[in-house]
């Protein structure tokens, strides 16, 4: 049985691991904190495929491909595990707040439309028909019903659970400094205790993924990008849509919880929660829907995107050293792409092709 060690045990790092211990490989996941507690708990949730990717392409379809995935994924998940995702078919308003910005969501909604997408284009009236909350200084909104949320900390641990249940190995407060090899071919992973062998590598570690020492040069690099998220409660709940606008976005959860984010600062891994984010996030959410103002602050944190210079993920096999494949850089769409990239994965470990292109994202 072949053994695959994956760096990294976030949402990507578990769902390669969930495929391929079902596929027949052994596997160890190695997480210098705890699986799922960095970039994949920090994240919002939203299945944004149409409503955060602003341009056709390669990168559209992989999102595309993944959300057409997700409500039986997390079926699986819960059958597997017992636990709820907590999947909701929300649908995503995208707000546009002046002139400018009702040209561009139009402009959006054309080439989707010509791409056979759902989208309704609406007036300021039809859309406070949908949601009431909404600000009435709106000029319009652009709805995407297919663009969905699931709540990114059930979904790190359903996958952990999953991953556990299938025989799959965890090793937290693993740091890893980088990937052994021998003669053009991976034979294990460096750790601070030492090496580990194995026969293939996945690295699927985030942000963390260019500190990795061995590595061939790799398409592109990968930095943190810090996002700050407020967390407000509302009872009742004041709308059931997600609300995404030019300058963020909002997210109610059924339970009456709202995440509203996000920030985009280049300030390496600092993780820190500043006043001045905070009031950038949540003045962008009572612009949209005011009655957010009377709501009550419950948590604020902040996570570290994995963003690749090029603005592709690195997803697929090295070309210059065998068993070495990548699953990272998936920047603000990590918790849409999660079953796609696992699928891509094992797909490309058993020799099998692809069902969609990914010669854009290759290393």
């Amino acid at each position: 049985m072949e053994h695959v060690v994956i760096i990294g045990a976030g949402v990507m790092g578990c769902a390669c691991g969930h495929r391929l211990l079902e596929s027949g490989f052994r596997v160890t996941l190695l997480e210098k904190s705890l699986p799922g507690a960095e970039s994949s708990a920090a994240a919002a949730g939203i299945l944004g495929a149409q409503s955060e990717v602003s341009e056709t392409g390669p990168f559209f379809e992989l999102c595309l491909a993944s959300r057409n995935r997700f409500r039986a994924y997390a079926e699986e998940l819960q059958s597997l595990t017992g636990i709820s995702i907590d999947y909701e078919d929300s649908g995503v308003l995208e707000v546009a707040l002046d002139p400018a910005e009702g040209r561009m969501a139009i402009g959006r909604a054309e080439w989707m439309l010509a791409r056979g997408l759902r989208v309704d284009v609406l007036d300021r009236d039809d859309a406070k028909k949908l949601e009431p909350a909404l600000t009435d200084h709106m000029v319009g909104a652009n709805y995407y019903p297919d663009d969905h949320q699931i709540d990114p900390i059930r979904l790190s641990r359903a996958l952990a659970a999953g991953v556990a249940r299938l025989g799959g190995v965890f090793q937290s407060g693993t740091r890893v400094v980088g990937v052994a090899v021998e003669s053009g071919e991976v034979v294990g992973v460096e750790t601070e205790s030492g090496r580990i062998a194995c026969d293939r590598v996945v690295v699927a570690g985030g942000a963390w993924s260019s500190h990795l020492l061995g590595l061939e040069k790799v398409r592109t690099r990968i930095k943190p990008m810090s996002g700050q998220i407020v967390q407000v409660e509302s009872r009742p709940p004041l709308f059931r849509h997600v609300v995404y606008g030019f300058k963020g976005y909002i997210v109610p959860r059924a339970d009456g919880r709202v995440l509203m984010g996000s920030t985009l600062e280049d300030r390496g891994f600092d993780k820190a929660v500043t006043v001045a984010g905070i009031n950038r996030v949540t003045g962008m959410a009572v612009e949209m829907v005011p009655g957010l103002g009377a709501a009550r602050l419950t948590d604020c944190w902040a996570g570290l995107r994995p963003a690749p210079e090029d603005g592709n993920p690195l997803l697929g096999a090295a070309k210059e050293v065998k068993g070495l494949y990548f699953a990272t850089g998936h920047y603000r769409n990590g918790i849409l792409l999660t079953p796609i990239t696992a699928d891509v994965i094992v797909d490309l470990m058993m020799g099998r092709k692809s069902e969609v292109d990914i010669s854009s994202f290759c290393p």
